[in-house]
Order: C-alpha cells, then structure tokens, then sequence
C-alpha cells in the first residue's frame, strides 16, 4: 500500500489549484515593526515591510507586553505544567481572566489556547447543553465557528450574510419555545464589514435567543476601553457571550469567551477542548494581561491605527487601485484571480521588499482573490506611498484589472451561486 503517494497526491491536488500554501520565513524585529528579516530558500536574508500582519496595534512589540513576558517567564518559568485541573491555574491566568471580564462587563471570562479553540468549544458547548436547540448562523462566519456548529450536533439554519429580514423569517419558522442561539461576528475579516449589531440583538430579545458574538477583529481597535464594535455601539449588555482574542489587537497568543457566570462555569465544565488542554504559559498571559490594561486606558493606538487606515484607503484609490470600500481597519485590493493574486504577492516581495500574503479560495469565493492590507499605527505616512507605488507597478507589470469592485462582495458572490460552501471562514 503506497501511503507517502495518497498524501504526496493531495498536495499536488492543492498545487494544481493554485491553493498550496508556501509560509514566508520572517523574523520580525522588536522595536522596528512592522520591519521584519525575510530569508529566501538560500537562506539570503533581507529587510522587509510586513503589510498583512494581525499584530492591528503592534502591541506584540509594545515594551510594557515585552516586560511582562520577560519578567513573569524569570519568576514563574516557561511552560504551565499542564491542564489546569491537573497542575492548578497560574495566578498570571486568573488576573487575565479577570481583566478580560472587567474589559466586556461580564461577570466572568474564561481562557483557551486560541480564538479557533475558544469558538470551536464554547458555540458547540453552549448549544449541547440547550435541548433541542438551534443555531442561525451567518453565512460568512469564520471556519472555526462553523466548526463549532457542526460539533454541537444540534439543527443549524445558515442566514445570508448581515441579512436582518432573512434571519427573522429564519427565527419566527422556529417553535418560539425552542432555545435558539445566534452567533455572528462583529468585523468579518475578509471583506472588512460591520454586522447589524443592534437589529441582531433586537430579533435575539423579539424571538428569544441568545446572542453570541466574535469580536476576534475589533478587540483592542474599537470603543473606548478597546471592548470590540459592541462596546463603540452601546451594546455590550446586550449581547449574552462575548468571544475574542489576544492573538490580534492585544499582539500575543490565546483565546477567550466572556458571559455570565452560569455560562462560563458551564464551558469551564463540560468543554473537553478546555478540560483536556495545557494552559497558557503564565508569561503569555501575564503579557496579554498587560496589552489588554494598557489599552483599557490608552487610546493614541486605536486613533492611529484609524488614521492609517484611512490615509492607506485614500491613497491606494487615488492611484487607481481596485480597494474595497470598508468601515474598518481591512482594506482589501481585489485581484480576482488565484493565479494573478499569487504573482502579485510574490512580485511585491521580490521586487519590492514589502509582503502581503495573498488570499485565495476558500477562504474567501473563487473570483474574489485579494490583497488584504492591515495598516497599523506602527505604519508611517511614507510606508503607505511607498506601498502604493508598489502595488501600481506590480498592476500594471501583471496587467491586473483596476475595477472598484462593490461593497460585499464575498456576500454577493456567495448569492450568485458561485461558491459551493455552505459557510466561508476566513
């Protein structure tokens, strides 16, 4: 039996897609980013500007997050020990918990390994333990939601992406006695749009569900302590679990649910991602716990990362660049093409010194391929022509199409009938 040519013949399957996935080597450079070492397959290394980083605020580099990790990995150690219940919980985890808490206005948080885990675990989770229930869930919701969905077992109904009047035929076809639990997120990553938080909670309070909400994009970057969209919107009280992570606006590692305590103890028990997993490191936490503080109180990182998205929107556009209008930090340039999209990327780091990874099929519809640029405070006015400047050469060198494509545009390719997914995640 040839087993190395069943898995040898699945990558080649990927690479005739032109879906292989090829990771660049880069060493990022703590008090310079977004600069970073990228290293060839020669092992030639040279400085480059990061342009797709998750790291929103640069918090990663932030020296009070460095100083934490540094000092708390001196006093506690590396590793954690293991699973809380086996080695304990260290005290840098309880103080994150308890800040992430404070963060929402819940009453209690609870701590993963990852944004992917803390969804997976605590949508499947929550709706086990409701009988019967059934989960709406938006079209457009990130894999490890849908994962979630899948692992609950419970009836799924998948409503069209942000659509409030498709979501309450969706609801009232369903026994009101029956629980119901809708999960949505607040910034969809790909194409950078809002969900209609306050309509959500308004059929969730009409038909009686509980509302559950990713805010994986928008903690850190958005209200006035950094609680997510929810919080600039006046909505926290009203949505019933939050979820997030320290992996993005808070530049460090892990994930997190925050809801009452009922709900949290209820994940904390039954949850057997959590149960049966090493907990963070107590530098990690002890590091996440202080970008979360920090941004609590500061705001000149959320003011600056919105002016550089917004500076980096306008002068793209003004050189002719296909970007997809957003409300957020996302700017998308569309390419529209897997092979073309590829070609960019690759042209932008050999020839420009600057990397965007390329996002093709499926995490977003085939014939919506992109750039997705992330500017963040860390990015000065400079870097953003210099960007530009890049990516009209590379344009024109490949002959991209330069249409504005429209807003929503995965939500309207997923309408046409043109992705076979039931759910993208991105």
């Amino acid at each position: 039996m040839d087993y190395r040519g069943y898995f040898e013949d699945a990558v080649d399957a990927l690479r005739s897609e032109k879906r292989y996935r090829v990771f660049a080597d880069l060493e990022r450079i703590a008090g310079k980013f977004p600069r970073a070492i990228y290293r060839d397959q020669a092992d030639n290394e040279r400085e480059i500007t990061i342009w797709c980083s998750n790291d929103y605020l640069g918090m990663g580099q932030h020296h009070q997050v460095i100083r934490a990790m540094q000092e708390t990995a001196a006093k506690l150690g590396a590793g954690a020990g293991g699973t809380r219940n086996i080695s304990g919980t260290n005290r840098p985890l309880v103080e994150l918990e308890r800040s992430l808490a404070d963060l929402h206005r819940k009453e209690s948080a609870l701590v993963f390994t990852s944004g992917f885990v803390s969804n997976e675990a605590a949508i499947s989770t929550i709706a086990r333990l409701l009988p019967d229930c059934v989960i709406f869930s938006d079209q457009l919701n990130h894999a490890s939601m849908i994962q979630g969905v899948r692992q609950s077992g419970m009836q799924k109904q998948i409503f069209r992406h942000n659509d409030v009047a498709h979501l309450r035929e969706l609801l009232a076809a369903v026994d009101r006695k029956r629980p119901k639990l809708i999960v949505f997120e607040s910034v969809y990553s790909m194409d950078g749009d809002i969900a209609p938080i306050k309509a959500i909670c308004d059929l969730a309070e009409e038909f009686g569900a509980l509302t559950y909400i990713d805010e994986v994009h928008a903690v850190g970057m958005y209200g006035p302590r950094g609680g997510g969209i929810a919080e600039r919107d006046g909505l926290m009280e009203r949505i019933d679990i939050i979820e997030g992570t320290l992996a993005k606006g808070f530049g460090v590692m892990g994930g997190y649910v925050a809801a009452n305590r009922a709900v949290i103890d209820a994940i904390r028990s039954y949850a057997p991602e959590f149960i049966f997993t090493t907990a963070l490191p107590p530098a990690l936490c002890a590091a996440a716990r202080a970008a979360v503080e920090h941004l609590k109180e500061s705001t000149v990182e959320r003011e600056s990362q919105q002016r550089q998205a917004k500076l980096t929107k306008v002068i793209l556009a003004d050189g002719g660049l296909p970007v997809l209008h957003t409300d957020t930090h996302i700017v998308p340039v569309m390419v529209g093409d897997a092979r073309l999209c590829k070609a960019a990327s690759d042209m932008l780091l050999e020839k420009h010194n600057i990397y965007i990874q390329p996002i093709n099929y499926p995490t977003v519809p085939k014939g919506t391929e992109r750039l997705r640029i992330t500017p963040t405070p860390l990015h000065t006015d400079e870097m953003i022509i210099e960007l530009r400047h890049a990516l009209v050469s590379v344009w024109a060198s490949l002959e991209i199409p330069r249409e504005r494509p429209a807003a929503s545009v995965t939500a309207n390719k997923l309408m046409s009938g043109d992705l076979t997914l039931t759910n993208v995640g991105g």
